[in-house]
């Protein structure tokens, strides 16, 4: 049962930022003018990461409790999601406003790029462990 739930939360964490990243915002900037759809993006991402928070932490659980196969290297991976999750909601997310706010195109172009980076190796790990491990 436990390996069932490593796998499946593992494949919600997958599914659940792949939607996000290429479904929900290119579709807000489709659907609504630019502004409004910087602005609904801005009080959705606080929410995005922490499901991934949530999700990879909980996956990480699951891969450390299992029972059919001990898989420390899905939870330490899944553990690194969380932690640089963490570390983007708290930090990059902040920055990547303020330089909004104070007009820094420069600045916001490289920090929404780090940002960008870090959700695709979010997502790269999670289909990597889905591919490989399960």
């Amino acid at each position: 049962m436990m390996h069932a739930l490593a796998v499946l939360s593992t494949a919600l964490l997958f599914g659940g930022m792949t939607l996000y990243s290429f479904g929900f915002a290119a579709f807000l900037f489709h659907a609504l003018p630019a502004a409004t759809a910087g602005t609904t993006l801005r009080q959705a991402f606080p929410w995005f990461y922490g499901f991934v928070i949530a999700t990879a932490g909980l996956a990480a659980a699951f891969w450390w409790f299992n029972a059919v196969v001990p898989a420390v290297l899905p939870a330490v991976v899944l553990v690194l999601v969380a932690f640089t999750a963490l570390l983007a909601r708290q930090i990059l997310m902040p920055a990547i406003n303020a330089a909004t706010d104070a007009g820094q195109r420069q600045r916001f172009k490289w920090l929404h790029g780090l940002s960008v980076l870090i959700t695709l190796g979010h997502i790269a790990a999670a289909g990597w462990l889905l591919v490989t491990i399960v």
